[in-house]
């Protein structure tokens, strides 16, 4: 692929750093409502990537520009994948999904906090990338929809089958997948499907991302680790090891629990120290 080809991909994802250690990552193509075409989902893909090597970056937000956060499929073109030449139908549908499975994978694998900033339609695969991140905070204008079941299809795709019943449990997520229905954001803050409501939301979760950013840097990252973990674990006894390791970790390592309690004494924020003591 040719510079000139990245640099007009990359044209459709903004990347901005509105304060120290926070990155808003913007899908920047509102005539499409930020549809999930190739040349968008593969410098997505990409600048995600690059963020998650880059230890200045503490918390990432992801938005839409204009009236979306991301209208899944592209109903209009959604372009080639990368790397498909030469290959039939059956081939060209594996090679699509590996790419878009890609875009969740790395959302998931980022070592920083991911927090969704939805401030329109998070439908089908858009609702996937949402589901995705770790915190979500939506706008007024916000709406979900599992909309693989509108179009003759199955509801799960991209990992929606594993991540929404684990948001908003098994009921609610079979409300969502089963009728297809809009979920408007007063509902999906009562679900549990949004943590906040908010506007203007990327500022709020630009100011959610400066208050992670403001933590040490190894427990934000050992308490993302243990989440996931959790989320995933089999029982609670073969999970809380994984827990109990991650606080000796940092206490044996650190010296920012001593500095937490006199901080508290001293009322004064906390200045953490990712070194050894």
């Amino acid at each position: 692929m040719s510079a000139t080809r990245r640099a007009e991909e990359r044209s459709f994802v903004r990347v901005d750093r509105p304060v120290d250690g926070v990155a808003v990552v913007t899908l920047d193509r509102p005539d499409r409502m930020n549809a999930m075409a190739f040349d968008v989902m593969v410098p997505f893909q990409q600048q995600l990537a690059e963020l998650g090597r880059d230890n200045a970056v503490r918390a990432i937000v992801i938005t839409g520009e204009g009236r979306a956060f991301c209208a899944g499929a592209d109903q209009k073109s959604a372009g080639r994948p990368p790397y498909a030449d030469g290959l039939r139908r059956p081939g060209y549908a594996l090679r699509s999904l590996e790419v878009l499975e890609e875009v969740i994978a790395t959302m998931r694998r980022l070592h920083q906090p991911v927090i969704a900033a939805v401030n329109g339609a998070a439908v089908g695969g858009g609702l996937c990338l949402a589901l995705a991140c770790d915190v979500r905070i939506a706008s007024e204008a916000a709406y979900f929809r599992a909309a693989g079941i509108n179009n003759g299809l199955t509801a799960s795709e991209l990992g929606l089958s594993y991540l929404l019943p684990r948001a908003v449990g098994s009921s609610h997520a079979a409300d969502m997948m089963f009728t297809g229905r809009d979920v408007g954001a007063e509902e999906a803050a009562r679900i549990g499907l949004v943590s906040r409501l908010a506007d203007p939301v990327v500022e709020e979760a630009v100011a959610v991302g400066e208050r992670i950013a403001s933590l040490s840097q190894p427990g934000i990252e050992m308490t993302k680790r243990s989440l996931h973990a959790g989320i995933a674990a089999g029982s609670l006894e073969s999970y809380m090891p994984i827990e109990g390791i991650g606080q000796l970790y940092l206490r044996l390592l650190t010296d920012n629990f001593e500095e937490a309690t006199r901080a508290r004494k001293e009322g004064r924020p906390a200045q953490f120290r990712d070194d050894l003591p």
